[in-house]
């Protein structure tokens, strides 16, 4: 072989070696970029939120799976939200996407967790198990599924002293942004609800909301800022089922003002009517002649039956069946 065939050969393998080398620097400064989005993007799942005064902290992170898939992991999740003067913190993280699919992200976090605000409310929660899924896209979160099994948290104010405890056996919360608007479905199995100093009969109850917000496609990541206030939508069905076929139905229009009180006109149906008076009675024994007469109010609407359909309209926060008999005053969000 002459000596200028040899150089040839010399070249085209130095060529062949540093284009390996090249691609396999960009295929790694890739995998480091997406381990980094990867990491705001599943704090943006656990708290969404404009990126103004939010700051989201995973301590002792690490990186794995190089080179063909993506994980995360962190000792303990933290996030302060200067701006609405909220705090969190959690236990540990595990997540993880496929390099051939990096924007579809799968995630559990650890109990416990504590949520704090500068009003003095703070909550305290454990679960058995909390999975996540989300899928994202050019901008954003698209989508997204989490499941939590053995859900226990406690609530405590300080400045008035309540302390309310909740658990639920199964909780799953469904997101997705639907064009401009934003689509989520909300269900609790096996629930139970307790207020110190109250008598503790609040019934077992498994519940399920299905809802539409218009134009609200980017609470699901925090790039909406507006919030619920001003914001309108669809109540496709909200169910709430205490057993022995005591359901309650609620499904219609509504929306809320700049001062968040809520406005709506709602199709209310319940089924066995007298179980559930007797139930909200035992609930609130202070409230048991409002109930009685509120019962028979619907009662008499359903013509004698026990099964109730009746029109719910709620004008700023005042509610009333058909538009005329009162129920009470709703509060602002």
């Amino acid at each position: 072989m002459s000596a200028s065939s040899q150089t040839r050969s010399g070249r085209k393998f130095w060529l062949l070696g540093g284009g390996i080398v090249l691609v396999i620097a960009i295929y790694a400064g890739g995998w480091f970029y997406a381990a980094s989005e990867l990491k705001n993007t599943v704090l943006k799942a656990i708290a969404p939120r404009d990126a103004a005064g939010v700051t989201g902290e995973c301590a002792d992170i690490d990186f794995r799976g190089f080179p063909f898939r993506i994980g995360m992991f962190c000792s303990k999740v933290d996030v302060d939200d200067n701006v609405n003067g909220v705090s969190a913190s959690f236990g540990a993280l595990r997540s993880a996407a496929q390099v051939y699919a990096p924007g579809h992200i799968v995630w559990e976090l650890d109990s416990p967790a504590e949520i704090r605000n500068t009003h003095g409310l703070s909550v305290n929660a454990q679960w058995e198990s909390l999975q996540s899924s989300l899928v994202t896209k050019f901008k954003g979160i698209d989508r997204s599924s989490t499941v939590i099994e053995g859900l226990k948290a406690t609530a405590i104010s300080s400045e008035t002293g309540q302390t309310i405890n909740f658990n639920a056996a199964h909780t799953e919360i469904h997101l997705r942004q639907n064009g401009a608007d934003l689509d989520a479905a909300i269900s609790v199995t096996d629930s139970k609800t307790e207020i110190k100093d109250w008598p503790q009969v609040f019934p077992q109850l498994s519940a399920s909301a299905d809802v539409t917000l218009v134009d609200k496609a980017g609470m699901i990541d925090g790039s909406d800022r507006q919030g619920l206030r001003g914001a309108s939508g669809e109540l496709r069905k909200a169910v709430a089922d205490i057993g022995d076929g005591k359901v309650m139905t609620l499904s219609g229009p509504f929306s809320f003002d700049e001062n968040g009180y809520l406005s709506g006109k709602f199709k209310l149906e319940i089924e066995r009517l007298g179980p559930w008076r007797d139930s909200v009675k035992k609930t609130f024994p202070d409230f048991a002649k409002t109930v009685d007469t509120a019962a028979k109010l619907l009662k008499a609407l359903a013509g004698g039956g026990d099964k109730v359909s009746v029109d719910l309209v709620v004008a700023r926060g005042n509610a009333t069946v058909s538009g005329f008999i009162p129920l009470g005053a709703i509060p602002p969000i």
